[in-house]
């Protein structure tokens, strides 16, 4: 059974999610009459709670997904499908340390928090006070974030942290802040950015070739629901498409040895020389 002051999610039988917080006395005003706080506090995560009208509601507990897209907004927040790949890619797990740049609304925040755990540590990133505010109320609201420091601070005058498992850049100019980066993390650790342009992710990977990086990669992650019916299975008509570029890559020391040995067809003779001469020119 839940307990008052704990978040819940009542299912209406048309499909409309209500997350709410429990609290005592305050009834819940849904499609279908009104759910008393009593009734929903007397039932079980996984039952049904009628209205005042008769009408049925589920009530279920919140997950991670949930929590991420109920988040109150005032920026553009990360999908979860994104969310969910760049945690994998980060490696983000218990005892994890990860710097985060540009929080927003916090909805990526959330979930390195949740995935971290008690003996891991996010250190957030945020120069806009009105945001850095409201990461923090929405963790509050989650349950979430005793294990995040924020700063609201300008990430060009470098991170407070050093030897970070991960550091994941949300700006609109990651290739500016990229020695600030290499400096905050340890060697081999990960790094990613989102980014929503082709000339941005251009401009990125040119400063990754210049820095300390490697094993770069460029993605982006394309989501699309079926209908569940067993009798006429088929794609809906609408899906999550393109949200954004993803770039990964790694603290590496680079040296010609090892570029040299890699083996190479003509493709990659012709992109090396671009390379090199690229660095010679600057």
């Amino acid at each position: 059974m839940p307990a008052y002051g704990e978040l819940v999610i009542l299912l209406s039988p048309k499909g409309r999610k209500y997350l709410r917080r429990l609290e005592p006395g305050v009834d819940i005003h849904g499609e279908g009459g009104v759910l008393a706080a009593a009734d929903i506090a007397a039932a079980d995560f996984g039952g049904e709670v009628l209205t005042h009208l008769g009408a049925p509601f589920r009530l279920l507990r919140p997950g991670l997904y949930d929590l991420v897209r109920g988040v109150r907004r005032q920026t553009q927040v990360l999908y979860p499908k994104d969310i969910g790949y760049i945690c994998l890619r980060l490696g983000v797990g218990r005892g994890s340390r990860i710097i985060e740049a540009g929080s927003g609304s916090g909805a990526l925040t959330l979930a390195l928090s949740w995935f971290s755990g008690e003996n891991g540590r996010v250190y957030s990133y945020e120069s806009r006070e009105e945001f850095y505010k409201l990461c923090r109320r929405n963790l509050d609201w989650a349950g979430l974030g005793a294990n995040v420091t924020q700063h609201c601070r300008d990430i060009a005058e470098g991170f407070l942290e050093t030897g970070a498992d991960a550091l994941f850049l949300d700006v609109r100019t990651p290739w500016a802040y990229l020695d600030q980066a290499a400096a905050a993390l340890r060697p081999g650790g990960c790094t990613a950015f989102l980014l929503p342009t082709t000339g941005q992710v251009e401009e990125l990977l040119l400063g990754l070739e210049r820095g300390d990086f490697a094993e770069v990669e460029v993605e982006e992650l394309l989501l699309r629901r079926w209908k569940p019916l067993p009798d006429r299975l088929r794609p809906d008509d609408r899906m999550v498409a393109h949200t954004g570029f993803l770039v990964f890559a790694r603290k590496q020391r680079k040296s010609e040895a090892f570029e040299q040995a890699a083996p190479k067809g003509t493709r990659e003779r012709k992109q090396d020389a671009a390379r090199l001469g690229r660095l010679a020119d600057e």
